[in-house]
């Protein structure tokens, strides 16, 4: 199996390529390296590089540069699995390495094409690249880290490079979890012990606790990856074990009742509390909060969480068990100690809006660790009417930023919000594998 690459600094491989597990695998003649610089195949006084046609600064390797490298190395070594490297790549990540492996095993050579200065030609590009990769949403000044990046990443999953298979098993990101933490001597450092469960020898407490470690790491800090993964039923509640519990609350009060920023009071209706206590359910969520300080209204959400509390059970079972977690509330400070009673803590308050404003925490649907690092109860508030006011999300600790799409149309019904919102904050977006 071989590896050639093709680059304008040969001379960053050579070191790299004689150390440690990957120099044991060439001593093995499981793999070898054919490094060459793009400079080998041109004539002497030409260039490898050319100024882009238009207004651009810096320079492009040209096309028939990388044409001849491609050719020569094909022609030694047979056809190859061609990997270029650009921002505008498929980010790389555990899946896309072993799939690199993979194909790195089914062709018997694998080409790393690193360009420097602004890149090559794009039509090289596009005639010979087999998979673009980036590091992720930052520019280097070559492809050689990233070409680095992909050898250390993709030669793990080649059979008799790394020791023992577990080691690639195990690791961070190769599946919903990242790897739990590990210990060795001394049993104290700095005033910081070793668990004792980790010393106990017993094997199933071990193994529990690693799990359950792996899972509580990765809600907090890798709250996207856990998301994003094919996880199971069995993991999913693993991982709800340490999402901090989350409450909603519909505010008919607090909120305006026009574009001229007046504030008042709105009605109650039925289907929001129905669509949102379903949504509610749906995401986990522990309870749902309507928020009114008019009695009458009061009045006509208790008949109705009433009836799905009794003669609602038998007609509908699931909308029984959805309506069974919703509460009013006169003002939202009554949510807010509820909320405390239960927990023992106040909860982070988060509030929506369609609006952009001012505020000094303002949060996207990526920002899960921001808000769960206090490990406190969160509450997800949602305003009728023209939505919550400016007094109010102030008040929050936090601004989540709008539901938006490239359309200027932005007047989505508050329980169509709410769903969108508890999806992109909880839910399970499966990326495809």
């Amino acid at each position: 199996m071989n590896i050639s690459v093709l680059t304008v600094l040969s001379e960053l491989y050579k070191p790299f390529l004689e150390t440690s597990l990957i120099k044991r695998a060439v001593d093995k003649k499981i793999i070898s390296f054919d490094v060459d610089d793009f400079f080998s195949f041109v004539v002497s006084k030409e260039r490898i590089d050319a100024v882009p046609f238009g207004p651009c600064a810096g320079m492009l390797i040209k096309p028939m540069v990388v044409e001849r490298a491609i050719a020569s190395k094909e022609e030694s070594h047979g056809k190859a699995y061609k990997v270029f490297f650009s921002p505008q790549g498929k980010k790389l990540t555990t899946h896309l390495a072993r799939e690199i492996a993979l194909k790195t095993q089914e062709t018997g050579h694998l080409m790393l094409v690193a360009s420097r200065y602004e890149g090559v030609d794009s039509r090289a590009e596009s005639i010979y690249a087999d998979l673009m990769v980036s590091l992720g949403d930052f520019v280097l000044m070559g492809g050689d880290i990233a070409a680095l990046a992909v050898l250390e990443s993709t030669l793990r999953f080649i059979p008799g490079i790394v020791g023992k298979e577990e080691s690639v098993v195990d690791e961070s990101f190769s599946g919903p979890f990242v790897e739990y933490p590990q210990f060795t001597e001394p049993v104290v450092w700095k005033g910081l012990e070793v668990p004792h469960v980790v010393r106990s020898g017993n094997h199933a407490a071990i193994k529990q606790w690693r799990e359950n470690e792996a899972a509580r790491k990765t809600v907090f800090n890798h709250f996207e990856w856990f998301r994003g993964f094919p996880v199971a039923r069995h993991e999913c509640k693993l991982a709800a074990q340490y999402i901090p519990h989350h409450y909603t609350a519909l505010l008919h009060n607090d909120v305006l009742i026009s574009d001229s920023q007046v504030e008042g009071t709105t009605s109650v209706t039925s289907i929001d509390i129905h669509d949102i206590a379903r949504s509610s359910r749906t995401y986990g969520v522990q309870q749902f909060f309507v928020v009114t300080h008019l009695i009458d209204q009061r009045k006509i959400v208790d008949k109705l969480l009433q009836f799905w509390a009794t003669e609602g059970i038998e007609y509908n079972c699931s909308r029984h068990h959805a309506v069974s977690h919703v509460s009013v509330k006169d003002r939202l400070d009554q949510v807010i100690e509820a909320i405390e009673l239960k927990e023992g803590k106040k909860p982070i308050v988060v509030a929506t809006s369609a609006r952009e404003i001012d505020h000094p925490h303002v949060i996207t649907f990526y920002d899960q660790a921001e808000v769960w690092k206090s490990e406190r109860p969160v509450l997800l508030i949602f305003g009728t009417g023209r939505g919550l006011s400016d007094e109010r999300m102030h008040k929050a600790n936090f601004l989540l930023k709008p539901v938006r799409s490239c359309e200027d149309y932005n007047h989505l019904s508050v329980r169509s919000a709410v769903a969108i919102v508890l999806d992109r904050w909880l839910g399970i977006n499966e990326r495809s594998r």
